[in-house]
């Protein structure tokens, strides 16, 4: 897990990554979006024909090739949210806010459903 300030030392990172390659007017909002995308497509690739048992401790190369998907997604993702002046943390601290909301757990423990959504 990322401790205090991981995500805008990776953010930095990033920058310059871009920079050195000058790939900055590739790295639009949207092609980072599409590319995030096509990422997660590779990481649910990974999991389709395993079996759940397999899916919570695959072998060790498929675990490789999870991670490696993983660091993908998380690269874009980041790189978008930089771009888009986006805190991650925050963003994601506001949706789980959102969702303790939504999902009583007294009406929703144990239960797949999907909530309606919160009206202003």
């Amino acid at each position: 897990m990322a401790s205090d300030g991981e995500l805008e030392r990776l953010a930095e990172r990033l920058r310059r990554f871009a920079a050195a390659r000058e790939w900055e007017r590739f790295h639009t909002p949207k092609n980072l979006a599409m590319a995030l995308s096509g990422e997660v497509g590779e990481l649910v690739a990974e999991f389709q024909w395993l079996t759940p048992a397999e899916s919570a401790d695959p072998d060790p190369e498929t675990r490789r090739r999870i991670r490696a998907e993983l660091g993908d997604v998380t690269n874009y993702l980041v790189r978008l949210a930089d771009l888009l002046g986006v805190d991650l943390i925050e963003a994601a601290h506001a949706k789980l806010d959102e969702n303790e909301r939504r999902y009583d757990p007294a009406l929703y423990r144990g239960s797949a459903r999907k909530a309606p959504p919160i009206t202003p």
